[in-house]
């Protein structure tokens, strides 16, 4: 009765409100828990083993990046051996999970979820120690997570009920969906709990077994993680935990008996993936599944009959939320020169209130970019932003002395094709591009090889209309920002060399875990 009524009833998960003084105190406090408990190492789990190598790696604080945050061991020295092993267990654990009904599995993930909501400031201070996420983006991440279990398993139950088929005089014809078998999966570190535990969650909910690899930018978020499907009882060799980088990446999409791979992150390691995975090794048995997610360079377009007020202030948040650092973030303002002057002077205003600091204090509102690489790729990109003619507004420069600081960086007078306004800088920086009309502010927008997220600010509701038929996105907002998808509202997922055109968070998303089989009986 209580699987049904969850089934029944799925709402968002609420953001948290720090402006109330006993939920500010409570994240204090959770700040202060997971502080104490840094600099612990976790081991790698195999089949209900946990395993420690010799040589190990740090992920750092990269707002502190004195601090460490969680010690692991780097599978990439014994690559081969461990990914052998894990997939071992995994295909082990098949046998029987398939076989567990979708209602018992989809428990599993209420009971997750049930436990992250009542941890949940301490998940969200984790995110804060290790990612740099600010209270609200942290809580948000955390909110999803949550999201993707309850929605996922509901919708688990839903696809394991009767499925429509046309009727047949003296046959008795039935069609269902069973699993894909054992899963690679690689998630990201910009939303390490939300997208890691949507990922896993999804591929275990529809009957699979997986090997998860996280970014070695946020192990610690997706071992705390492992933990709770430890506490709840999963069953050993259904999630499988190794760290390392790209050799153990390399060896989990390579091996013969990994059925699928479930990616998220760059489009250069995507399309990589993606050519790994269509060749067939000695072996293997079937045509490798690839289900990823791999960015964008999004774009808000605004009209000369926006409210400039609205666009404005949902650019701010679009571009510099999390520090630029999200798949859906705006990277690109494509405006109607007939209100440029007017609209850059009010984002520009606001952009300079923003307080970039320590990601532990409330108030906070931009940290630290993820790592050194980061930190130096997107002055880089400022550099050949300025040499390409474009004017530096605000922001420019950075700090890396105690954290990867970066301002808030707004660059004036960029031209379409120039290169800060075709290639994903995953950074604070956003690019400035006139349009003569809201006719050219679209061929701009869609001159692009990805095809993620965008927005259009207008009060004309022909030009809205035409953006909802011509704007080539999997995700188009109108007149509000281009990020925050919610799970369920918003199912997420872009073309081109976005991904593979997968919805996150929709009704369809499992489907990219399972495989359809009709079983048709003569009476």
């Amino acid at each position: 009765m209580q699987t049904q009524k969850v089934l029944d009833e799925f709402r968002n998960e609420p953001f948290t409100d720090f402006s109330k003084p006993e939920n500010a105190n409570a994240m204090r406090a959770a700040i202060e828990k997971v502080r104490g408990e840094l600099g612990r190492e976790y081991p790698i789990f195999i089949g209900g083993e946990k395993i420690t190598l010799e040589k190990k790696f740090e992920s750092i604080n990269p707002a502190e990046k004195s601090q460490v945050v969680g010690v692991f061991s780097e599978g990439d020295t014994d690559a081969e051996n461990l990914v052998n092993k894990a997939i071992d267990a995994a295909t082990e654990a098949f046998k029987s999970w398939k076989n567990v009904s979708p209602e018992e599995r989809a428990e599993y993930l209420f009971k997750t979820a049930k436990i992250l909501r009542r941890r949940k400031h301490e998940f969200s201070a984790w995110m804060i120690f290790e990612v740099g996420k600010t209270w609200a983006e942290a809580d948000g991440d955390t909110a999803e997570a949550i999201d993707f279990l309850e929605f996922y398993g509901r919708e688990m139950i839903r696809w394991a009920g009767e499925q429509p088929v046309t009727k047949l005089e003296g046959e008795d014809n039935r069609f269902e969906y069973i699993p894909l078998g054992v899963g690679a999966v690689i998630p990201p570190w910009n939303f390490p709990l939300a997208i890691m535990a949507g990922m896993t969650s999804a591929a275990i909910v529809a009957g699979n077994t997986v090997v998860l690899k996280p970014s070695s930018d946020s192990p610690t978020i997706a071992a705390k993680f492992v933990e709770v499907l430890e506490e709840i009882g999963l069953p050993n060799g259904v999630v499988n935990f190794i760290t390392g980088s790209a050799k153990t990446g390399e060896a989990m999409v390579t091996h013969p008996k990994t059925r699928f791979i479930s990616f998220t992150g760059s489009k250069q390691v995507g399309l990589h993936i993606n050519e790994q995975a269509a060749k067939t090794r000695d072996g293997q048995i079937w045509i490798k599944r690839v289900v990823a997610e791999m960015g964008g360079k999004d774009a808000i377009v605004v009209a000369e009959d926006a409210d400039l007020d609205s666009a404005a202030l949902g650019t701010v948040q679009a571009a510099f939320g999390f520090q630029g650092q999200k798949c859906s973030a705006c990277s690109r303002l494509i405006v109607d020169e007939k209100v440029h002057d007017a609209l850059v002077e009010k984002i520009v205003e606001q952009t300079k209130k923003l307080k970039i600091g320590l990601p532990t204090e409330g108030d906070t509102n931009m940290s630290a970019v993820i790592n050194k690489r980061a930190f130096d790729n997107t002055l880089s990109y400022i550099e050949k932003g300025v040499e390409e003619g474009g004017k530096v507004l605000t922001g420019g420069s950075g700090d890396d002395a105690d954290g990867f600081y970066i301002e808030p960086t707004i660059i004036d007078n960029v031209e379409p094709k120039a290169t800060i306004e075709q290639e994903e800088i995953f950074a604070p920086v956003l690019a400035v591009i006139k349009a003569k009309d809201f006719d050219h502010a679209l061929e701009i927008a869609n001159d692009t090889e990805f095809g993620l997220t965008g927005a259009v600010y207008s009060s004309d509701e022909e030009k809205l209309e035409k953006a909802r038929r011509e704007f080539h996105v999997g995700n188009l907002y109108l007149n509000r920002k281009c990020t925050g998808a919610l799970v369920g509202a918003h199912p997420f997922g872009g073309f081109n060399m976005s991904g593979t055109d997968s919805k996150a968070g929709g009704r369809e998303y499992l489907l990219q875990f399972m495989q359809g089989k009709l079983v048709s009986k003569k009476v």
